[in-house]
């Protein structure tokens, strides 16, 4: 990652655009303070040091943000309306995306106390150690998944909802991808809209507005997607009101 952030810099380019991905953004920060730089991620960007402010980006950097760390609570409590009794849920990371791992780690520790859940924490940087998590989660008898707004598991969807499935675990995700590769639920943003605003925010930073002009955007909206084919293969009631809520139900 290092490597192609410095060969970009070495280019010159006119600016680097960084879709989804907080540790490229971070990378791309710490090598050029001259080249405009516009990320989507769903982390905070003042959080993990890329920005001054949302409104005042300040520097080289701006972008757009889905703000997916701070529904991270939201999500383990949507797990408990749809499972009241449960008692123990694994959370998977990525280790390597340290900022965005901790802090998801940290909200999901403090609603899982709050509903006086057991958090099981588990991390997976790539295929093979998604599947010696799962051999984990099904030692410590994990009752539901949460994964992290971390792009990683919605690349890796199908292999999760395969494991999920011959586990026949619920699982939460941060993207609509994952619910419908067969994951029982999704609550996040919409990336293919920050990729469309992402394009915007770049075409103007090459028709010569600075970063530090243009304020961080803020994804708008956040949806719930449900699997019912997931829920019912499950044998999972989900409840009217969680229902009413979806932006989305998989038929």
């Amino acid at each position: 990652m290092t490597k192609l952030v410095d060969d970009l810099v070495h280019r010159q380019v006119n600016v680097i655009a960084i879709p989804n991905t907080t540790q490229s953004a971070i990378a791309a920060k710490a090598a050029t303070q001259t080249i405009p730089i516009v990320f989507s991620l769903g982390s905070n960007p003042v959080e993990v040091g890329l920005v001054q402010s949302l409104n005042h980006p300040g520097g080289n950097v701006t972008g757009l943000t889905a703000l997916q760390t701070a529904v991270t609570a939201k999500r383990l409590e949507l797990v408990h309306q749809l499972i009241p009794g449960i008692t123990k849920i694994a959370f998977l990371v990525n280790p390597a995306n340290q900022a965005l791992a901790e802090h998801d780690t940290k909200e999901a520790q403090n609603s899982a106390r709050a509903f006086g859940i057991n958090l099981i924490n588990l991390g997976a940087s790539n295929p093979s150690e998604i599947d010696a998590a799962f051999e984990t989660l099904a030692r410590e008898q994990a009752e539901a998944l949460l994964t992290n707004s971390e792009s990683l598991f919605m690349i890796h969807s199908t292999q999760l909802a395969i494991l999920t499935a011959r586990h026949r675990l619920p699982a939460l995700y941060a993207f609509r991808e994952n619910a419908v590769a067969g994951g029982l639920m999704s609550y996040g943003a919409n990336f293919l809209d920050l990729a469309r605003e992402l394009g915007v925010y770049v075409g103007r930073v090459l028709k010569g507005d600075k970063p530090a002009d243009l304020p961080v955007q803020q994804a708008s909206k956040i949806e719930l997607v449900i699997n019912m084919k997931t829920a019912k293969a499950l044998g999972l009631a989900v409840p009217l009101a969680l229902l009413g809520r979806a932006d989305e139900v998989i038929e």
